[in-house]
């Protein structure tokens, strides 16, 4: 299937934008930049409209996410978007019981952590996304709409989703979790559960990625948060096949495919073999270690300390050129935090490092 005719790689809005052409493997003039969790905790905007409404509930109204999506690019002047949602969206329209809770994260109705409870959930048909994600269409068409209207109207949009070893990991533990035993004693205790847990997930998710990018993002970024909670050996048997059968949802759609996850400085090779075009370097290892361990060829995304948003500038602004210089190992590179955004940073720092990074050019 090909993109619709009005998509912005389609009509070229966005073809040649910094941020497509680093994800493409070309070095664009300037390094583009944006950031995890761009779009609100950290912006006051954000919090004022969100007062009264919780965070599921604003994910799935089109006009608020989409307003939360574009509030960072009016202030900061970021070179793309990523769609204001959250990865158990697509679990909830599934039809899986699930909360957003204040200060703790998503928690689920109950866990999944036998083979019955495994077949209970998987008999929640997938297909029934293809009706309940319209308002997650509405709000990404809604929210390339309004890019077209800020700047020089070629900023493209980021459509993303959560990988299925993250959405397992939530499942089976009933919410956050430091370091996920139980969905990795379930993987190990009965594979075959585990394998069913894995490809439900891996549907679910790929279909969300798919409504992004059909409604008009021009690219997709898959995150593993809890992957670097998993050995090489376990991440190659027990999770990446249903990354990849995620990615394979997008597949045929011609736009850049980012996979990050958190910790994952031994998985980055495999990683990238699921179907990625870029992969995303968290901070805890250098970015030209992570470029020479993907072997030199693989653009890559990353990987600013969220720590260090906090520091004096002088010593933010030495971290953030330090960076920008490691990356000239990769064909491209795009700036990101090795994380999220805290949500105590002050909005003006990531104006600087957007300013900074638009002002840098290789030594």
């Amino acid at each position: 299937m090909s993109l619709p005719p009005e998509h912005p790689l389609v009509t070229g809005t966005t073809e040649a934008s910094p941020l497509i052409t680093a994800y493409r493997g070309t070095r664009p003039e300037r390094t583009p930049v944006w950031f995890m969790r761009q779009a609100g905790r950290s912006l006051p905007e954000y919090r004022e409209l969100r007062i009264g409404t919780a965070m599921l509930d604003a994910c799935l109204d089109p006009e608020m996410a989409s307003e939360i999506t574009l509030q960072p690019i009016r202030r900061h002047g970021t070179d793309a978007a990523i769609f204001f949602s959250d990865i158990v969206v697509p679990l909830k329209q599934a039809g899986v019981a699930v909360e957003i809770v204040p200060g703790r994260g998503p928690v689920m109705g109950s866990s999944v952590r036998t083979a019955a409870e495994v077949d209970a959930l998987v008999a929640l048909d997938p297909a029934v996304l293809d009706d309940t994600l319209e308002p997650i269409r509405a709000g990404v068409a809604r929210t390339v709409a309004g890019l077209a209207g800020i700047g020089d109207g070629a900023t493209p949009l980021i459509g993303f989703a959560g990988a299925p070893f993250t959405l397992a990991a939530y499942l089976v533990e009933g919410g956050p979790s430091k370091d996920h035993l139980a969905a990795r004693t379930l993987m190990h205790a009965d594979p075959e559960s585990w394998a069913r847990l894995m490809a439900w997930c891996a549907d679910v998710t790929g279909r969300f990625l798919r409504a992004q990018i059909l409604a008009g993002a021009s690219a997709a970024q898959l995150f593993d948060s809890w992957a670097g909670a998993l050995s090489l050996d376990d991440y190659e048997r027990y999770v990446a096949p249903a990354s990849r059968a995620a990615l394979a949802h997008v597949a045929d759609l011609p736009v850049p495919k980012v996979h990050f996850g958190v910790g994952t400085g031994e998985l980055l090779g495999a990683m990238h073999r699921v179907g990625a075009d870029v992969v995303g370097i968290d901070y805890r290892l250098a970015l030209d270690e992570g470029i020479r361990r993907l072997g030199g060829t693989v653009p890559v995304q990353g990987n600013i300390d969220p720590a260090l948003l906090a520091a004096p500038w002088p010593v933010l602004e030495a971290h953030v050129l330090d960076i920008l210089q490691r990356g000239t190992a990769a064909p491209s590179h795009v700036l990101n935090l090795g994380h999220g955004v805290p949500p105590e940073t002050d909005p003006d720092v990531l104006t600087r490092i957007v300013a900074l990074a638009h002002d840098w050019q290789p030594a």
